[in-house]
């Protein structure tokens, strides 16, 4: 039962089952996703999440005296359970050393359903084949974000997205386009073919230090799925046959190969270059 901003908050005190699942979201990915919901930490992720229409579960506040103006605005609007919790409980929960949070927000997941990829005339789709990193995870969302992806889907035997070290790394932008775990490459593949028979025809293209072709020269105007490869191995066999296009990122100095992160960033930021002008 949620608590509108008028009544009276629950105080938990003690390690409670409730606040022992609040705690099990931080680190248990199979409990996130059993309970579906996650804890946003932070002034713009939990904002964004509120001004994109995320359903917020519940609002924890550490009890002290007076609320910041961004506090007690989310305090008093949002329609959620207000929790005040013990602040020793509250910096367990904020994972901060040097102190509870004002807020922590416990925010409700969304589907993973490919029906969620907006239908846009010209889609920018990335695709990351199996991330080992939450971080990395976080990193390439706010890059989709930034340079006017469409979605973001996680595939295969991946990091989860809503692990709080994605969350961070995104700085809110887990909450803007589409960020879907699909477990099977093949689900994907079916979609870029049904896409085709409507008559949007996206060319997959992915990068490799081998490839002949310069990323400049492409033409990345066009509707494109972006295929973005574990951090260690690369894309898989299936995505690399499934590519319509290899592209090779120019490099100098002594590096031999980019984060994947920054890669997928690289090609966004290209592909951005190229629509604007």
């Amino acid at each position: 039962m949620r608590t509108g901003s008028l009544s009276r908050p629950i105080q938990v005190s003690t390690r409670n089952a409730a606040f022992q699942q609040w705690q099990s979201l931080l680190t248990n990915r199979t409990k996130r996703l059993r309970a579906g919901e996650f804890l946003v930490h932070g002034v713009r992720p939990i904002s964004i999440a509120v001004q994109q229409g995320w359903t917020i579960r519940a609002l924890l506040h550490d009890g002290r005296p007076r609320l910041s103006s961004w506090a007690e605005d989310l305090w008093s609007s949002v329609p959620a359970n207000h929790v005040v919790l013990a602040p020793e409980l509250m910096q367990e929960l904020g994972e901060k050393p040097e102190g509870a949070p004002e807020l922590i927000a416990v925010v409700e997941m969304r589907s993973d359903d490919l029906s969620r990829i907006p239908a846009v005339p010209n889609p920018l789709i990335t695709v990351f084949d199996r991330p080992s990193n939450p971080g990395n995870i976080g990193t390439l969302t706010r890059s989709v974000d930034a340079f006017g992806g469409t979605a973001l889907l996680i595939t295969g035997h991946a990091a989860d997205p809503f692990d709080p070290k994605s969350i961070r790394a995104s700085t809110g932008s887990i909450f803007g386009p589409p960020v879907l775990r699909i477990p099977s490459h093949q689900q994907i593949f079916d979609w870029i073919d049904a896409e085709r028979a409507r008559g949007v025809s996206a060319l997959v293209i992915g990068t490799d230090e081998t490839a002949r072709t310069d990323l400049r020269d492409a033409d990345l105007t066009q509707p494109l799925v972006i295929v973005v490869g574990n951090e260690t191995t690369g894309m898989t066999a299936a995505w690399r046959e499934r590519c319509d296009l290899l592209l090779s990122i120019p490099m100098g100095g002594t590096a031999s190969s980019l984060n994947a992160a920054t890669a997928g960033a690289i090609v966004l930021y290209e592909t951005m270059r190229q629509r604007a002008s």
